[in-house]
């Protein structure tokens, strides 16, 4: 593993960029109706972090299965050249739904805030339906974590509103 220790006391990976505007992120759709050809979503997550200068340095599409989920999102983790993992689909109450409970179970810390303000800025577009909306994020390791709702709508709104806008702050709060 590439990591080195900094005068501050803190490890950072040399593939990183250290400029927290310009992060490299990986894409993990959840779904297991959408392929790499049709993944409105994961598309609209990549040209919005394309669009702020930022790199995507992997991207997959994942049957939403657990073992699944769990498996992709770990090689994220342990990827040294990825710092902010976002995942769009499965946080609903469905079934099927699973992507909330992994993700929960891997985080060290939670931001309980992002999926409090993510339901309440949902409401203003979608009504009451957006309790339904297990949104979620934290922080793993010395990863940022997103799990956001796999409609194109939620994605806009969590990325224009919030994830572009902090994740940024976020992995430099955890790297210095």
């Amino acid at each position: 593993m590439a990591e080195e220790k900094t005068e501050g006391g803190y490890t950072e990976h040399k593939e990183l960029s250290k400029d927290r505007n310009h992060l490299a992120f990986a894409v993990l759709t959840m779904s297991d109706t959408r392929d790499e050809e049709t993944d409105k979503s994961g598309k609209i997550i990549k040209e919005l972090l394309l669009g702020q200068g930022h790199r995507v340095v992997h991207y997959r599409v994942v049957k939403e299965n657990p073992e699944h989920i769990r498996r992709e999102i770990s090689a994220c983790i342990q990827n040294t050249e990825v710092a902010v993992i976002i995942t769009n689909g499965g946080t609903g109450v469905a079934k099927r739904d699973g992507t909330f409970e992994v993700v929960s179970s891997l985080l060290d810390k939670p931001l309980t805030g992002f999926g409090e303000i993510f339901r309440y800025l949902s409401y203003d577009d979608i009504g009451s339906g957006a309790m339904m909306s297990r949104a979620t994020a934290g922080i793993v390791g010395n990863k940022v974590l997103f799990a956001i709702p796999g409609s194109s709508g939620a994605v806009r709104l969590a990325m224009e509103k919030l994830i572009l806008l902090e994740a940024g702050h976020l992995y430099w709060e955890i790297t210095k």
